[in-house]
């Protein structure tokens, strides 16, 4: 019987052309509109949005494949400033600007506790043997310093993302929630020592 595994996506940038679309107040498009208005947007649709397809393959992937536990899907979003939180949990524009605001960078506490706090929480919850697979890029300690430290052996990437860049991982996910073929994973040392 294959391991639990947890799904942990690295967050979209909350800046820049796309950014920008959703913080112009004469957008009409149903995505801004939704952002301007109470309960807002859910956070995976958002960064959908801003990422393009990297982040759509990655949430995609994650929903395919991460297990149910009492009805809530073990995928995970990475945030700049609130640590790891459900896809679907609503934000507003003004959410998005303060996540815009935060540099994510391991050495900044404003990113680095709230993920530090809810990658252990997240560590005690799992059993000992659940696997947690980051579905982001291991090329900077970005993500990799602040989580890798907490889940130590228990934390992978996928073997097929060692060479591609952030576009082809994105089509590479797509095609296998579509097919229902899953990646294989391995431990974040050795997709780093590649």
């Amino acid at each position: 019987m294959p391991p639990v595994r947890a799904f942990l996506l690295s967050p979209a940038r909350c800046q820049g052309k796309r950014a920008d679309l959703l913080f112009n107040p004469a957008a009409q498009f149903a995505l801004a509109r939704k952002l301007r208005s109470a309960p807002g947007a859910e956070l995976g649709e958002v960064f959908s949005f801003l990422s393009g397809l990297y982040f759509r393959g990655k949430l995609k992937y994650a929903l395919t494949f991460a297990p149910r536990v009492e009805g809530t899907c073990l995928c995970l979003v990475i945030t700049p400033d609130r640590g790891l939180v459900l896809p679907g949990t609503r934000v507003t524009l003004d959410d998005l600007r303060r996540m815009g605001e935060v540099d994510v960078d391991a050495k900044n506490p404003r990113y680095r506790e709230p993920l530090t706090r809810d990658t252990a929480r997240l560590a005690d919850a799992l059993p000992p043997e659940a696997e947690v697979v980051l579905l982001g890029s291991v090329a900077t300690d970005k993500y990799i310093e602040p989580i890798g430290g907490i889940l130590g052996e228990r934390l992978f990437v996928p073997a097929e993302f060692v060479g591609r860049g952030d576009m082809s991982r994105g089509a590479l996910l797509l095609r296998c929630a579509r097919s229902g073929e899953e990646l294989s994973y391995i431990p974040v040392d050795d997709a780093r020592d590649q």
